[in-house]
């Protein structure tokens, strides 16, 4: 199903931003959908180091003046934008967030869908606040048991993607449940979500549970709500995975590829 739905925040940063400026402004838009909803990050090529990467941290410096865009993060106040937006409480569970940048679908790990996308189509998103999905198969991980002492997400997802492969998961939902998940702590979740792109995943999510809330209660922002949403116990899975973590030891990938894992 292709479906037109409203964004709740778009991302995009010093490499992404300039050129979804350029195409925003192409478009005929004149202004932002809504300016709060609006996240700039200068985090890839800043502190510059050539006149290149300064021409580029200056294109989204001025359009974040120009369009009074609140929560734009240049040197000094930025940081890896996959770990600055949900510190900054700027991602809520039940959101949906895309952003000019493959691992953007990182907030899934609080329960929101969010994904990366092209500068052509966030541009649009700038401007209209709405874009055009196909609606993605999932597929599900359930990690039973619990991980040992040195055993976090990234072990759990560089495993996954030694099993399935980095077109595993080609536009699909990676959905993480059971016990092991429950049992991480949101920074190992952020880690999970995050590599869904290496697994050629459309999203990873975590449903949102008594730690995302805990996260939300540090870092959030007044008057806004967190929707938790659940798959249906019938929901239908392109494919369902089941794997004990109690014996698992830490995972690395080595050269080449994510999935040439040991």
């Amino acid at each position: 199903e292709v479906v037109t739905v409203s964004l709740d925040g778009v991302l995009a940063n010093d490499v992404s931003g300039p050129i979804a400026i350029r195409k925003f402004k192409e478009a005929g838009f004149q202004k932002v959908f809504d300016p709060e909803r609006i996240y700039l990050v200068n985090d890839h090529f800043a502190p510059n180091c050539s006149t290149t990467a300064a021409t580029q941290s200056k294109a989204v410096r001025v359009f974040a003046e120009e369009q009074n865009i609140p929560n734009f993060f240049d040197v000094g106040r930025m940081g890896i934008e996959h770990a600055l937006l949900p510190e900054q409480g700027l991602v809520y569970p039940g959101d949906l967030v895309v952003g000019g940048d493959s691992h953007t679908c990182t907030y899934g790990a609080m329960g929101a869908f969010s994904t990366g996308m092209g500068s052509t189509d966030i541009g649009v998103a700038i401007g209209a606040g709405k874009i055009w999905l196909r609606v993605p198969q999932a597929k599900k991980f359930i990690f039973e048991g619990k991980p040992g002492k040195y055993v976090m997400g990234k072990d759990l997802m560089l495993y996954t993607i030694g099993q399935i492969g980095v077109d595993g998961a080609l536009y699909m939902t990676m959905e993480f449940a059971g016990e092991a998940i429950r049992d991480l702590s949101m920074d190992s979740r952020f880690s999970m979500c995050n590599m869904a792109i290496e697994a050629g995943g459309k999203n990873g999510v975590i449903e949102a549970d008594e730690k995302t809330q805990a996260f939300i209660d540090e870092h959030g922002k007044p008057g806004r709500t967190m929707v938790r949403y659940q798959s249906d116990s019938d929901a239908d899975y392109a494919a369902t995975y089941c794997w004990n973590v109690d014996d698992m030891e830490p995972v690395v990938a080595c050269p080449g590829s994510p999935q040439n894992v040991c």
